[in-house]
């Protein structure tokens, strides 16, 4: 069965309030890449025609306006972090750009919520394929790797609507301005 392995960098910034230590609470930044690997529900023969299991723009195009367009330069924070209300308050125009997680946006939870995303991108696309593996290479020598059901890792929510994560649209978080 074939793979197929769609690979963006982005940069971002954010702070993890929880526990993670002085320097990682303080507001900081990182290049990153993620990398997916999608694969089809049901393995197919080639066609002898096209011979792929599906172009590649066809695959890759919305997953890329994602990351260029809501992930790239994005402001990464806890749902409780005390900068949330600041930023509402002080800086509106600046919300869009804050991707809210439940708990400290760490690079393993972000790894969760991103493969739950593009999973909802390929299914809202009518696509074949799903992601069943992501990698986010957060530095040259850290990168986190995930496979599995990402909602058994997940933090449980008290919000019982659909979180940005779990929608095929643009959005990064659940904040209504």
């Amino acid at each position: 069965m074939f793979d197929l392995v769609f690979t963006r960098r982005y940069s971002m910034g954010h702070r993890l309030i929880h526990g993670a230590g002085d320097i990682c609470a303080t507001p900081h930044g990182h290049n990153e890449e993620v990398s997916v690997y999608l694969k089809a529900h049901e393995a197919e023969r080639l066609d002898g025609s096209a011979n792929m299991v599906l172009p590649f723009y066809y695959a890759k195009k919305k997953w890329h306006q994602f990351v260029d367009g809501s992930i790239d330069h994005s402001f990464q924070l806890s749902e409780d972090d005390p900068l949330l209300p600041w930023f509402i308050k002080n800086e509106p125009k600046r919300v869009r750009h804050l991707v809210v997680t439940p708990g400290d946006p760490t690079t393993e939870l972000m790894a969760c919520l991103l493969m739950i995303k593009v999973n909802k991108i390929l299914d809202a696309e009518k696509t074949s394929l799903y992601c069943f593996k992501i990698d986010i290479k957060e530095t040259p020598t850290n990168t986190v790797s995930f496979s599995g059901n990402p909602f058994d890792f997940v933090p449980q929510s008290e919000n019982g609507q659909g979180h940005w994560w779990e929608r095929p649209d643009m959005s990064i978080s659940d904040l209504e301005i």
